[in-house]
């Protein structure tokens, strides 16, 4: 299996503070890989490496093996690196169907009637067709949760880098949200995730990546690396899971 996007050797500081130190990461073409640790462990300041929000200093990112430490966020959106975040924020004043047309539009690089049948295409797909026409800032968090992966999703991503995207959900609300992506990998996308609530995440994920102080201390089957007494002391001990 070919890999779609790597990190090799990512260091990023702020000031004084280490935030990843030489950490190497890759995700495999239709792969799904959880990343795990506690507050401040790096996980997203990874993601936002990957995805080309911040530049790694030193290191380098590849994206189907194309170097593109130096190419922006924007770029890389438009050749296959879907982001979705923490906090959804979709643009009030439009409608579901509105917001996910913008991102095929602009981040998928499709013009009109391609855009909306991209856009009706994923709000089918998560489970948003029935309320396309309404407002976005109406939406409860479940809804809003969902409208944040379809718009990454209309995009056309060859993978996708989920940021605790199941915070704040109900245990049935994280069950359907779990649905949602594991129909999302089973397309071939390949799956980068972020999360705390880790019995959601090992339930859509085969591989685990634990980080703790920017480097990473784990990299394995879900099983083993929960197993890991490393793990439990720098992580499963110290978090509510």
């Amino acid at each position: 299996m070919s890999t779609v996007l790597e990190g090799r050797g990512l260091s990023v500081r702020f000031g004084d503070l280490q935030v990843l130190e030489r950490v190497d990461f890759a995700v495999q073409n239709g792969a799904a890989v959880g990343i795990v640790g506690p507050n401040g462990a790096g996980k997203t300041t990874l993601l936002n490496v990957l995805s080309g929000a911040i530049r790694p200093q030193p290191g380098t990112v590849s994206f189907q093996g194309r170097d593109v430490t130096r190419t922006r966020p924007d770029q890389r959106c438009r050749m296959g690196v879907g982001r979705a975040f923490q906090v959804p924020r979709p643009f009030g004043g439009m409608t579901v169907l509105e917001n996910v047309v913008v991102a095929a539009s602009y981040g998928g690089g499709l013009k009109g009637a391609r855009a909306h049948r991209r856009a009706a295409d994923v709000l089918d797909e998560c489970g948003l067709a029935e309320i396309a026409n309404r407002r976005a800032e109406s939406l409860g968090l479940l809804h809003r949760k969902r409208l944040e992966l379809a718009r990454c999703l209309a995009t056309g991503p060859k993978v996708v880098l989920l940021d605790e995207i199941g915070a704040g959900l109900t245990d049935a609300e994280a069950a359907d949200l779990v649905a949602a992506i594991r129909h999302i990998r089973s397309s071939g996308t390949a799956i980068v995730w972020i999360e705390h609530i880790v019995h959601i995440l090992v339930q859509v994920v085969d591989r685990l990546v634990c980080m703790d102080t920017g480097r990473v201390i784990a990299d394995g089957p879900p099983a083993e690396v929960l197993k890991d007494a490393v793990v439990i002391d720098a992580y499963l001990g110290k978090a509510a899971t």
